[in-house]
């Protein structure tokens, strides 16, 4: 069985600026393998028979006037019940007082407890977005991303076809790199690829005959970007006599990326051909189509009355 993805508490900790209440000594051990966090109201009351210790639990005014309105006995009661479940992290929100109930039981059974002053519904969606990004699916492609005109555009094909070539054209006219021979993918939502390079290799481009290029340093950092969406596949070809390509753009192709259909199209490659001009038509064409307006399915019409048709 694969192993899920997973994110240390640590490091969730340091980008969300959470406060650390209670620091278990395995606290730079543990880590978070659930993109969902929970606030624990029915947990709070008594009902556990669904709970879910992986995601962290969040209490909020909510759940603090709920335990205030028990009696102090009762309100211990619960607070130990919810540490003595196993939660992976306990965060309080709205920087509310941390109960010493729960901080004692959470020292005995090393339970992290975690603080911020931000209200409850900005840090859980804070925190969702992030375990969703971090511990989304994932695949690793041979190929190129660029980001051109604010499209993503994914540069596949053969070794030696170009693929760097072009990125490096496209940087050159102004365009930025994110990653090169290697695309980190992962699927972020039900509608979104986003695209990085794995660390070894961020903002390096390989060029044959000159080796390994440091894009950032030769450009600048408006050159390269960390991450980016992929909106269109470009598959580079071998031009090849006799064969049919798409010359009108009537024909819609995708190719499926982790459950996904992306767009996709076929450029042939042969000397003369200027590539990163073709990209860069390619991108303003797909960011035309997803605003609504197709050119290949304007002229069809134009032509077809023209031709006295209606379309």
């Amino acid at each position: 069985m694969k192993e899920p993805y997973q994110i240390p508490l640590s490091k969730l900790v340091e980008d969300h600026r959470l406060e650390v209440v209670v620091r278990p000594e395995h606290f730079d051990k543990i880590q978070i393998t659930s993109p969902e966090v929970n606030r624990p109201g029915l947990a709070l009351a008594g009902f556990y028979e669904i709970f879910e210790p992986e995601r962290i639990q969040l209490i909020g005014k909510a759940e603090t006037q709920y335990l205030n309105s028990l009696d102090a006995s009762a309100k211990r009661l619960r607070l130990q019940q919810l540490v003595d479940a196993g939660p992976v992290a306990i965060l309080y929100t709205t920087g509310l007082p941390v109960d010493e109930a729960i901080i004692q039981r959470a020292k005995q059974k090393g339970v992290p407890i975690l603080r911020t002053t931000a209200k409850t519904s900005p840090i859980m969606a804070s925190l969702i977005s992030s375990l969703n990004t971090h511990l989304a699916p994932r695949i690793t492609r041979h190929g190129g991303l660029v980001e051109v005109y604010g499209e993503g555009l994914l540069l596949l094909g053969d070794s030696g076809i170009g693929k760097s070539e072009t990125a490096i054209e496209l940087i050159k006219r102004g365009h930025r790199l994110i990653a090169d021979d290697a695309v980190e993918i992962k699927r972020v939502s039900d509608k979104t690829l986003v695209g990085s390079a794995p660390e070894i290799i961020r903002h390096y481009v390989e060029l044959r005959g000159i080796g390994i290029v440091d894009v950032r340093r030769l450009f600048g950092m408006g050159a390269v970007k960390e991450t980016e969406r992929v909106d269109l596949v470009i598959q580079l070809e071998n031009w090849v006599e006799g064969k049919m390509y798409d010359r009108l753009g009537m024909e819609e192709e995708s190719i499926n990326i982790l459950g996904l259909d992306v767009p996709s199209i076929t450029v042939p490659v042969r000397p003369g051909r200027n590539l990163a001009i073709i990209l860069e038509i390619a991108a303003m064409n797909n960011r035309q189509k997803r605003m609504g307006y197709n050119t290949a399915e304007e002229f069809n019409k134009q032509l077809m009355r023209q031709m006295g048709l209606e379309p």
